[in-house]
């Protein structure tokens, strides 16, 4: 059964506002290297309008490697240093003071509206269906209902502020240009993550762990396991990635199998501890790079030389917990 909002039309709607937004950025002339910036918001979009057509014409194989040719482009403009920030009209201090006081606290609702919605439909729209159609894609309903959720905190947004929706997309160009490359930096490792599941790196982290560990030490396989969660998280950027490839290769064969540990905490606790590397890594731009260019830090790094002190004290703490309570 086909869903009113599918993930491919949200995907759609993406690409649209980034198209819009390339629009935007050529017509920008204070912009020094507007071309490029908009080629990689561009090159961007593309993957989210027309990966479903390369599909179907030119068969998976081609469409792949097509998309590959583009990730690669995106990562030269990147990190060859292509990316410029654009010219926005700023209001006064007197008039962001005046706005400030008119709207109040309800400045957050938008923000708030986004979890509650994403959880309210996502506990209560599944299996829903109305006229033969789901109401949520129900194989990936969390996302759909979370861009339920962006929808109702954009409208709240506009009620709230008087704005328009031009008004919203200008918003969204501003923070990408404030954001730069590391707002596309989330899905490229996700598929880097699955890149390393279909090589079979786990089996290939269990053969370099037999060659240097004795498989009856189980205090060191505890701990390689936990610092290499942290240390694969730091190089990935997400826990989630470096999650089956460690868990595949350390945890199961040496841990579950060979020390028979409890799976259920012990993989609980083995997240934890990627998490604990994500609090160390640029990598992890959502955390520690975004919130550092919103606040416009002069040291990109702060976040993460704050958290380090924590996150070292969390991955000792964890492995300690590892070690006592996972092994029956």
């Amino acid at each position: 059964m086909s869903a009113l909002i599918t993930i491919n039309e949200i995907y759609y709607l993406i690409g649209v506002i980034l198209m819009l937004l390339v629009g935007m950025t050529l017509r920008d002339k204070g912009n020094p290297k507007r071309l490029t910036t908009a080629l990689f918001w561009f090159l961007f979009g593309t993957v989210f309008l027309f990966s479903d057509l390369l599909v179907a014409s030119l068969g998976k194989p081609l469409a792949y490697r097509i998309i590959g040719v583009v990730v690669i482009l995106i990562s030269l403009i990147a990190g060859c240093g292509l990316l410029s920030i654009g010219t926005y009209k700023q209001r006064s201090a007197e008039q962001r003071q005046a706005s400030a006081n008119q709207i109040g606290n309800w400045i957050f609702l938008p923000a708030v509206l986004i979890p509650i919605v994403t959880v309210l439909c996502t506990v209560l729209l599944k299996g829903v269906a109305i006229g033969g159609l789901y109401l949520l894609d129900q194989k990936q309903l969390t996302l759909a209902a979370l861009c339920v959720g962006c929808i109702c905190a954009i409208l709240a947004g506009w009620k709230l502020t008087g704005g328009t929706p031009l008004h919203a997309v200008r918003e969204s160009r501003r923070l990408l240009d404030a954001i730069g490359w590391a707002s596309v930096l989330p899905q490229m490792l996700a598929m880097l993550g699955g890149v390393f599941v279909a090589a079979h790196t786990g089996k290939s982290v269990q053969d370099v762990v037999s060659l240097f560990v004795n498989p009856d030490s189980r205090f060191m396989l505890v701990v390689i396991y936990c610092v290499g969660m942290a240390l694969f998280t730091m190089i990935m950027g997400n826990a989630f990635a470096a999650f089956p490839v460690l868990t595949a290769g350390i945890a199961l064969p040496f841990l579950i199998v060979g020390h028979h540990a409890d799976p259920a905490p012990l993989v609980t606790i083995g997240m934890l501890t990627g998490y604990c590397g994500t609090l160390m890594t640029p990598m992890g731009a959502n955390y520690n790079i975004v919130p550092a260019a919103l606040l416009e830090l002069k040291d990109k790094y702060l976040v993460i030389k704050t958290q380090i002190p924590t996150a070292l004290t969390l991955l000792a703490a964890n492995i300690l917990l590892m070690y006592f309570l996972v092994f029956r």
